[in-house]
C-alpha cells in the first residue's frame, strides 16, 4: 500500500504528464497558426504582464527595441555556442539577417503565444510541486527525488531555450531542440510516475515480465524511431513555413511537391513504424492476457498510430490544414509517451 506523501506525488506527478501534454499542444497551436513571434520579448509580452490587445497600446518605437534587445541576446547566445565547440552555429546566428526582422502586431497572434507561455509556466508550478512531494522518496527511492530534481531545473532551461527561440526569430534546429527537451521532461515525468507506482505491482510485473526481452528491444527501438520521426517532421515543417512564405500563404496544394528528402524519409519511415507497431501489438498481446497494463497500452499505440497516419494523409493530400499539423504533433507526443511507458512496463523489477 502507499503512504499518504506517495499518493500525493503519483496524483501530481500524473497531472504533470497531462499538463506536459497540453504545453505541447499549445506550443503546435503556436506553430500551425503563425504566433511563435506574436510576442517579440521574454518573459513578458510587449514588456507587459498582459499583452495588449491593440496597436494603440504598443510601445513607441517598439520595433526597434525590441530588435536591438534580440541583437544583444543572440551576441550572448552565439558566445556560448563558441564556448561549446559550435563555432559554425554560432556564425549562422551572427550572420542570419532574417533574425532581426520583426513581425507586425497581429493582436490574435499575440494572445496565441501568450496562452503558451502561461501553459508553460503551469507547468513550471506543477513541476515544482513534484518535486517538493518528492522529498517523501529520498530515503527509499532516492532516483525519484533526484529526476524529479533534475525535471525541475529542465523546465528552467527549456524557458531559457523559449527565450532563444523568440531571439532566434524561430530559426529552426533552436525549435527541434525545443521540442526533444519537452519530450525528455514527458519521458522523466513518465519515469517517475512509474517507479514511485510500481512498487505494489512488483509481485505481478515479476510473474509476467519473463520471457520477453526481444519484446523490450522492440519497444526501445519503436521510442527511438519515434523520436527520429519527430525531428525529421519538424524539419519538414520548417521547410513548410519557407515554401508558404515563397506562396505568400496561398497555393497550399503545391506545398508538398515542394518538399524534398525529408517528406520521403518521414513517409517511408512512417511505413516502417506501422509494421513494426503492428509486430510489437502481436507480440505483446500474445504473451500477456488482454486485460493487462501491457495490452491497454499496446492497444492504445496501435490508436494512435491510425489516427496519426490518417492526420498524415490529410496534410499530405488535402493542402496541409493548420490545425491537422497541430493534431499530427501532438500525436506524435502521445505515441511517445506511450511507446515509453510500455518498455517500462516491460523492463524486469531487478533492474527497475
Amino acid at each position: 500500500m502507499y503512504r499518504s506523501g506517495e499518493k500525493r506525488f503519483i496524483m501530481v506527478n500524473k497531472l504533470t504528464i497531462i499538463m506536459i501534454f497540453l504545453v505541447i499542444l499549445a506550443g503546435g497551436v503556436v506553430r500551425s497558426t503563425g504566433s511563435g513571434m506574436g510576442c517579440p520579448d521574454w518573459p513578458k509580452c510587449f514588456n507587459r504582464l498582459i499583452p495588449p490587445t491593440d496597436v494603440s497600446q504598443l510601445p513607441a518605437d517598439w520595433e526597434q527595441d525590441y530588435v536591438d534587445g534580440r541583437e544583444k541576446k543572440n551576441e550572448r547566445f552565439a558566445k556560448s555556442l563558441e564556448k561549446l565547440g559550435f563555432a559554425e552555429l554560432a556564425l549562422k546566428i551572427r550572420n542570419d539577417e532574417s533574425i532581426l526582422e520583426h513581425e507586425e502586431f497581429n493582436a490574435a497572434k499575440t494572445w496565441t503565444e501568450y496562452i503558451n507561455r502561461l501553459t508553460g509556466a503551469i507547468l513550471g508550478v506543477f513541476l515544482l510541486a513534484s518535486f517538493a512531494l518528492s522529498f517523501t522518496f529520498l530515503r527509499s527511492k532516492k532516483r525519484v527525488f533526484y529526476l524529479s530534481l533534475f525535471n525541475l531545473v529542465l523546465v528552467f532551461f527549456q524557458a531559457w531555450m523559449g527565450s532563444i527561440v523568440v531571439s532566434t526569430n524561430l530559426t529552426p534546429w533552436v525549435i527541434t531542440v525545443h521540442m526533444l527537451i519537452a519530450l525528455v521532461i514527458l519521458a522523466i515525468s513518465i519515469y517517475t510516475y512509474f517507479y514511485a507506482k510500481i512498487v505494489s505491482d512488483r509481485i505481478n510485473l515479476l510473474t509476467t515480465s519473463t520471457g520477453v526481452v526481444w519484446v523490450r528491444v522492440l519497444a526501445i527501438a519503436m521510442v527511438i524511431l519515434t523520436l527520429i520521426q519527430v525531428v525529421i517532421g519538424t524539419d519538414i515543417r520548417e521547410s513548410i513555413d519557407m515554401i508558404s512564405a515563397s506562396f505568400n500563404g496561398g497555393n497550399r496544394e503545391l506545398w508538398i511537391s515542394k518538399l524534398g528528402e525529408s517528406f520521403l524519409w518521414h513517409r517511408e519511415l512512417a511505413l516502417v513504424t506501422i509494421i513494426l507497431n503492428g509486430l510489437l501489438f502481436f507480440m505483446v498481446r500474445s504473451r500477456f492476457s488482454k486485460h493487462s497494463e501491457h495490452s491497454q497500452i499496446v492497444n492504445v499505440i496501435v490508436i494512435l498510430l491510425i489516427v496519426q497516419v490518417v492526420s498524415g494523409l490529410v496534410l499530405a493530400y488535402m493542402g496541409m490544414p493548420a490545425y491537422m499539423q497541430t493534431v499530427h504533433l501532438i500525436l506524435s507526443a502521445l505515441v511517445f509517451g506511450s511507446q515509453y511507458y510500455l518498455t517500462l512496463l516491460l523492463k524486469k523489477p531487478a533492474i527497475i
